[in-house]
């Protein structure tokens, strides 16, 4: 069995912290990679987008979360019906989320849809496994953009938020069989993981109006 393998974040505040959009209700920013979403099961790293949310606004809560070594959008609740009407957007699944990747590989197809179930290896966490049987449903349509230099950009549209949807479900042979460029758990390891959340599209909480922010990935 290989040995698992734990992602180490950066040094305490090595990674800016970009708010793309403010309001009253909520924030939406801009994770880097390498900064956690919350704060992890290692108590000596205290740095992650909770944390610094919180120095600001103390009843700040996180309404989803991104691994820690993909980048892109998150939405921050700045009180506590926000995040309830918010979360309540994720599970209703009303939330409309685009994602852009680097594959490692050339994918032979222009678009689809991938349908995997997902567990977490419980020998190997955080890694994630494709189960039929005991697996949570996973749901995530894609789109090629472009194919050079022997790899594939594309889009990713997650119906489902599962633990490393996107990551398993590119690498995996049932899914596109190309892992992620970067991917240390399902491909091999370089710079960075080239996974970006570039987009969400949600209502919002006071006014009933649809809301899109978006942030360029930076690879």
């Amino acid at each position: 069995m290989a040995p698992s393998r734990r992602f180490q974040p950066g040094a305490l505040r090595s990674h800016e912290l970009e708010v793309v959009h403010e309001d009253p209700h909520f924030v939406v920013v801009n994770k880097p990679e390498g900064l956690l979403s919350v704060p992890g099961t290692d108590v000596s790293v205290t740095d992650s987008v909770l944390a610094r949310m919180q120095e600001r606004f103390p009843n700040a809560m996180l309404v989803h979360r991104l691994d820690v070594e993909t980048s892109g959008l998150l939405l921050v609740a700045l009180d506590e019906p926000t995040y309830v009407t918010l979360q309540a957007q994720f599970i209703e699944r009303s939330v409309h989320k685009r994602y852009v990747a680097v594959l490692d590989g050339v994918l032979e197809r222009d678009a689809g849809d991938v349908s995997l179930p997902l567990r977490v290896d419980l020998e190997q966490r955080p890694r994630q496994l494709v189960d039929f049987e005991h697996g949570k449903p996973a749901e995530t349509h894609f789109q090629v953009l472009e194919r050079a230099n022997g790899r594939t950009r594309v889009h990713f549209f997650p119906t489902t938020g599962r633990t490393h949807q996107l990551r398993v479900h590119s690498a995996h042979a049932q899914g596109l069989g190309l892992p992620i460029v970067g991917d240390r758990l399902y491909g091999r390891p370089d710079r960075r993981l080239l996974l970006h959340a570039e987009r969400l599209e949600f209502t919002h909480p006071a006014t009933g109006a649809r809301v899109v922010v978006e942030a360029k990935a930076p690879f």
